[in-house]
């Protein structure tokens, strides 16, 4: 069995990858860095309740020099970071991780958070699959067809949990660590000193911030880590996703805090929808109709893409696009073709916006989406487009008209769909779930989840007329649960019961729940042999 450092207790079974000398690193960075990452989350809260008495977001007054300073700029782009005009996204399956580092996407974004159920085989397993694709040693044959890793595969970039996941298996004096710096620090230990050996570095996508003092945070931990596994300074690069609303007042400042270790922002733009109505939910008027009214072209959704563009170019970063979760649609040609044209016209949009590169989730959208970017961007980047005719105020990023948008019957029937699908995959251990179509993750069931909470909170009405009660969407629950197990491969009864249970308990409370994958991650403890928190049950 593993010996492990005094204080720290790994609960579950334990893999290769769980060394004595990486969890030496794990309590190290647990003790120095959890009690702020704690102080930080309960400041969330303290914001949340001034925005909940009537208080409105804003750009920091006491940053404004920060803003206001034209002369400082991040980073350069590290190897591999260049490009980056196409970028896939997904799990750490083994599978998964193959078939996206050879697509002939630009990067591949390894995803630890929204798109992973967080089961402890898919924790510790995505990280053995990173390390043996990081050496070239991750060949295997399923059924008859052999995965090999090409040549030249796509750059590596990994995204951890984000700062209020914990990772409950692995407790350090008795504290359950951080998910964040969990799987930062696995990967970071086994495969920094062989990235930077062969050409590449140690390159992460950093999720769910509302606070550049959590930027801050991450900053003392890339300055903490690479002194003690003696990398040089300055080898991470880290793109932050800005996908909640105090974010999106605070991007120069992000920038700052990570500026050594800065390669851009990214537009999370449906964990920001989320974030725009769990922030506001106090406020009626910030009540949004069906999520597929809520377009890029909206105007808060409009205004934060455009500062974020012009905020990165003006540092001399990337400005990433978001994700087209559109996949092929087999045996229809007509349905088929409407989905890419959905894919073209995203991808277009957010090039000739001055995006540096989009996201994708399935390989076979890769081309569609660099033809469009090799077309109108001819060098490796657009730091060029610096958008200086841009003038956003707080007022546009907080603007939640959408002239044409209601709330419909069909909304409602799609969210609580969404949000059941999603829920029962999850806790079946599967988190990138094929759902009509799209490959969804996380931010779609949360957008769900919050949308139905907020029309029966405010008492929102149909287009009909008809009141959004609890007892509307239980008749929808009742009649989409059945089909679940039909159409969600490995989901059970019990999955669909739980998650129907879930949902119809959410829309009723005072107050929605911050996240889903925190309510629900009980069930996983439960199922690993983890320590459960009460807290975390229903």
């Amino acid at each position: 069995m593993t010996q492990v450092p005094e204080g720290v207790q790994v609960l579950g079974a334990q893999q290769e990858i769980i060394t004595p000398e990486a969890l030496k690193f794990l309590a190290a960075l647990h003790r120095t860095f959890n009690a702020t990452r704690l102080s930080l989350l309960d400041a969330r809260h303290a914001v949340q309740r001034r925005l909940d008495s009537g208080s409105q977001l804003g750009f920091l007054p006491e940053t404004e020099h920060i803003r206001n300073d034209p002369s400082w700029t991040c980073a350069p782009p590290a190897p591999g970071l260049e490009d980056r005009r196409v970028e896939i996204t997904g799990p750490t399956d083994r599978k998964m991780v193959v078939n996206a580092l050879n697509s002939g996407a630009k990067t591949f974004m390894a995803d630890f958070e929204d798109s992973n159920c967080p089961t402890w085989a898919n924790m510790v397993n995505g990280q053995v699959n990173l390390r043996d694709a990081v050496r070239h040693q991750i060949d295997f044959e399923l059924k008859g067809k052999q995965y090999k890793l090409v040549e030249k595969p796509a750059t590596l970039i990994v995204r951890p949990r984000g700062w209020h996941l914990d990772e409950p298996r692995v407790l350090v004096d008795n504290q359950p660590m951080s998910g964040s710096i969990f799987d930062f620090a696995l990967f970071f230990f086994h495969n920094a000193a062989y990235l930077l050996a062969n050409g590449r570095g140690p390159y992460f996508y950093l999720p769910k911030m509302e606070h550049h003092l959590e930027a801050r945070l991450w900053s003392d931990i890339f300055y903490f880590s690479q002194s003690y596994c003696g990398i040089p300074t300055g080898s991470i690069r880290a793109t932050v996703l800005i996908e909640t609303l105090p974010a999106a007042f605070q991007m120069d400042e992000i920038l700052w805090e990570l500026r050594a270790h800065s390669s851009g922002l990214n537009c999370g733009r449906w964990d920001y929808i989320f974030s725009f109505i769990k922030r506001r939910r106090e406020d009626r008027n910030a009540v949004l109709p069906d999520r597929k009214d809520v377009t890029m072209e909206v105007g808060f959704m409009e205004s934060y893409v455009k500062l974020l563009i012009k905020t990165c170019h003006r540092r001399k970063v990337a400005a990433m696009g978001g994700m087209s979760a559109q996949i092929p649609i087999k045996n229809d040609e007509k349905a088929n073709e409407a989905a890419m044209a959905k894919v073209r016209a995203d991808k277009l949009r957010e090039v000739t916006a001055g995006h540096d590169g989009t996201w994708i989730a399935h390989p076979l959208i890769r081309k569609i989406a660099m033809d469009i970017f090799d077309e109108h961007m001819h060098g490796p980047n657009q730091y060029h487009v610096r958008r200086e005719e841009v003038e956003v105020r707080a007022a546009d990023l907080l603007n939640p008209t959408i002239r044409g948008g209601k709330i419909t019957e069909e909304g409602v029937r799609g969210n609580v769909e969404a949000a059941l699908s999603y829920c029962a995959a999850w806790l079946s251990g599967n988190g990138c779930v094929p759902i009509n179509h799209l490959m969804e993750d996380a931010a779609t069931a949360e957008i769900a989840r919050m949308q139905l909470w907020q029309w029966v909170y405010h008492g929102a009405s149909l287009d009909t007329g008809k009141t959004i009660t609890p007892e509307y969407i239980d008749a929808f629950i009742k009649s989409t649960a059945p089909g679940i197990t039909k159409t969600i491969a490995g989901v059970n009864n019990e999955h669909v019961e739980i998650a129907s249970r879930y949902l119809s308990e959410q829309v009723r409370k005072e107050r929605a729940s911050e996240f889903l994958t925190v309510d629900l991650m009980g069930y996983l403890e439960g199922g690993d042999g983890g320590f459960v928190s009460r807290r975390s049950m229903l």
